[in-house]
């Protein structure tokens, strides 16, 4: 019988060499791919705008919002993948890197199928009634989230091999992946949103659709490199289906508290749409929140994440290697990568808003007006977002992952919900008060963050994990 596949060897450069050059290895192929990647979400939004109009664009970032609070629970077990990856990997241990993956991999084949498909099939209408949306923009948001709910298997597959990757050190494969991703998406939303030949308009739905076809085969190609040895992580034949509870229990131990913290904060943005839907000018405030926040403020949010995956592996590996000094080196160096970059992307916020606006087809007056303001106060809550984030990195990569969820309880759910409630409650809410919520509440969150990063307690976290090998 011949030997299992192993895999490619792991990359030591990110616990041996400069920090610098280790943090910028990983983060800017994931920011690119992050990038690139949510071009298809401007994509849907610009198309949807053009050929279905602004409360198509309300539809999806509404439709986005509600599903994210269920996406990011169930993807809540690649940040626990996340943590014993870089671990193991830091302590040059690829059959228990391999270990882990495959069992977040048949776990969440399992959630996918029997929990987050019928689920949010069944209760898409009741969500689309929590946060306020008008009758015209239910119409358009219905179709779209029952698609993203029954067939999102293929882009959770997608999220959870690009996870692994760049936690055993390897972030250049996702970002291949990606961007096959992304122009399988965008070839097929021009397809399938305005038409094509016999192939009807199908609008909204449209955009779901092409979504998922191309999560679905990108994830399958993906699943075939894995089996073939062709990648930092491999499968082979012979892994068993049955469940590794050890690995599953550790998986979901530091993982969920990054789930419960992934609901509050977007329950915290569902019920500020719903704050949003009780202004006077509800529809055309919610078009401005969908394109100003949920997309153009993306392309801060879309480098910071990358950042923070980043600074997670390069917290996480060193601190499987025994150097804590260098996850606290690795997490300075990229905060200041994400603060360059979040003060580029705010300038422009600043200089040329309604152009940008212009891109998604928003030419209404009001909403282009509401688009502008929010742009504005969003050029500041850039810079301290993307430090949160870095530090959340160092955190939940070392294997706090308690810590930020609090921290995002406080700052994402209490303070801006209980701003607009008593805000609303004395005279009536405004936009500017919505949006100045949102800088108080990322402003809370980078102070927090930095402070709890420094108190150093993640020094003495353990996995818990028995060592196997092959």
């Amino acid at each position: 019988m011949s030997n299992p596949p192993k895999g490619r060897p792991l990359d030591r450069s990110i616990v041996e060499g400069p920090i610098p050059r280790a943090v910028w290895m990983l983060a800017w192929p994931t920011m690119l791919q992050n990038i690139i990647g949510g071009m298809q979400g401007v994509v849907d939004h610009a198309m949807v705008g053009h050929y279905v109009g602004y409360t198509g664009n309300a539809a999806i970032g509404i439709s986005w919002q509600i599903f994210l609070v269920v996406v990011v629970f169930i993807t809540s077990l690649f940040t626990g993948m996340g943590v014993l990856v870089a671990r193991f990997a830091g302590a040059n241990e690829p059959d228990n890197v391999n270990r882990t993956v495959y069992q977040a991999f048949l776990t969440a084949m399992a959630m996918a199928v029997g929990v987050m498909a019928p689920v949010g099939f069944f209760l898409t209408p009741a969500l689309l009634d929590l946060v306020n949306a008008v009758p015209e923009v239910q119409a358009e948001a219905l179709p779209y989230l029952k698609i993203m709910f029954v067939f999102s298997l293929g882009n959770l597959l997608f999220y959870m091999l690009g996870g692994a990757l760049r936690s055993a050190g390897d972030a250049k494969t996702p970002l291949r992946l990606g961007i096959a991703l992304t122009v399988l998406n965008i070839v097929l939303n021009v397809i399938l949103i305005r038409g094509l030949g016999p192939i009807p308009a199908f609008g909204t739905a449209g955009a779901a659709m092409g979504t998922v076809l191309s999560g679905g085969i990108v994830s399958a190609t993906a699943i075939v490199l894995l089996f073939r040895g062709r990648l930092a992580v491999a499968f082979h034949r012979g892994m068993s289906l049955r469940p590794d509870m050890e690995v599953i229990r550790a998986l979901f131990r530091f993982g969920l508290p990054t789930g419960f913290q992934g609901v509050a904060m977007n329950l915290g943005g569902v019920f500020l749409l719903r704050f949003i839907g009780s202004l006077e000018q509800s529809a055309a405030a919610q078009a401005a929140y969908s394109v100003s926040y949920v997309q153009l403020f993306s392309f801060i949010t879309w480098s910071s994440v990358g950042i923070m995956g980043a600074t997670a592996a390069v917290a996480g590996q060193n601190l499987g290697a025994k150097r804590p000094d260098r996850t606290i080196h690795g997490v300075h160096v990229a905060a200041g990568y994400g603060l360059g970059l979040a003060a580029i992307v705010g300038a422009l916020f600043l200089l040329v808003p309604r152009t940008l606006l212009g891109v998604f087809g928003m030419d209404d007056p009001v909403v282009v007006d509401l688009g502008v303001e929010l742009l504005a106060y969003l050029s500041v809550s850039g810079l301290f977002i993307t430090v949160a984030l870095t530090y959340t990195g160092g955190l939940q990569g070392t294997g706090d992952t308690k810590s930020p969820f609090f921290i995002s309880v406080i700052s994402q759910v209490i303070i801006p919900l209980g701003m607009c409630a008593v805000i609303q409650s004395m005279r009536g809410l405004q936009p500017v008060d919505i949006w100045l919520a949102i800088v108080i509440g990322h402003f809370t969150r980078c102070v927090l963050s930095v402070l709890r990063f420094r108190q150093g307690k993640w020094r003495y976290i353990e996995v818990g994990i028995r060592r196997t090998t092959a």
